[in-house]
C-alpha cells in the first residue's frame, strides 16, 4: 500500500511592513505614505513615554518621520523598520532638548543683562520690550550675509547643514560665518546696554 505524502503547507504570506518597504524602496510613493502612517503611532508614543508632553511629543513625531523619509538612502530595506525608527526618534528628542537648554541659558543670559528682574516685577515687561528693540536694532545694523544666518540659526532654527543649502554655502563657512555674526552681534548689544545704563 502506498504511503500517502502530507500536503505541503504553502509558504506564509509576507509580513505588510515587508511588502510596504519593498515597494517603498522601489520607488512606489503610495507605499511611502501608507508606511509613515504606520509608522506614525509608534513615533509618538515613543516620543511621549520620553517626553511626558503630548505637545512635545507630537513635534517630536512629526520631525522623526521627516528625517525618516529624508534619510532613507541610509536604511536597508531588508532589516526591520521599527528599531531605525525608534533610533530616530530618541536622536530627534534628545536634539530637541538641547535646543531648549541653549535657549534657557540665552534668556537667563538677556534677564541677567536686563537687571534680572522677575516677571512678577511690574517694571519686568517695559524692559523686556526694551530688550527686545535693541536686539532688532543691533541685528539691523549687521550687514546683509550676518543679519540672515543669524535668523536662519536663532530665529528659524535650522540646523548648519540645512543653512548651507539655503545660502549655497559649505557647511564649514556656515560655522565661521555664524560665530562671526554672533560676536558682532554681542559687540552691538553690549555698547546699546551700556548706553541705557548711563542714560
Amino acid at each position: 500500500m502506498a504511503l500517502i505524502e502530507p500536503p505541503i503547507p504553502p509558504a506564509p504570506p509576507e509580513p505588510e511592513e515587508a511588502v510596504l518597504l519593498r515597494a517603498a524602496f522601489a520607488g512606489d510613493a503610495g507605499a511611502w505614505e501608507a508606511l509613515l502612517r504606520r509608522c506614525r503611532r509608534t513615533a509618538y508614543l515613543f516620543a511621549l513615554q520620553l517626553t511626558g508632553d503630548p505637545d512635545e511629543a507630537l513635534d517630536a513625531a512629526q520631525e522623526s518621520l521627516l528625517r525618516l523619509f529624508r534619510h532613507r538612502g541610509r536604511f536597508d530595506p531588508a532589516r526591520p523598520l521599527r528599531p531605525w525608527l525608534l533610533k530616530i526618534v530618541r536622536n530627534t528628542v534628545a536634539d530637541s532638548r538641547r535646543r531648549d537648554a541653549v535657549r534657557r541659558r540665552a534668556a537667563e543670559t538677556v534677564l541677567a543683562a536686563g537687571g534680572g528682574r522677575s516677571p512678577e516685577d511690574p517694571h519686568g515687561e517695559a524692559e523686556r520690550q526694551e530688550t527686545r528693540r535693541m536686539v532688532w536694532e543691533a541685528l539691523g545694523e549687521l550687514d546683509a550675509a550676518a543679519r540672515e544666518i543669524l535668523i536662519l540659526r536663532e530665529y528659524h532654527d535650522l540646523p548648519y547643514r540645512e543653512i548651507a543649502e539655503v545660502l549655497g554655502i559649505p557647511v564649514g563657512t556656515v560655522m565661521s560665518r555664524l560665530h562671526a555674526a554672533r560676536a558682532l552681534m554681542a559687540r552691538h548689544l553690549r555698547r546699546r546696554m551700556k548706553g541705557v545704563g548711563h542714560a
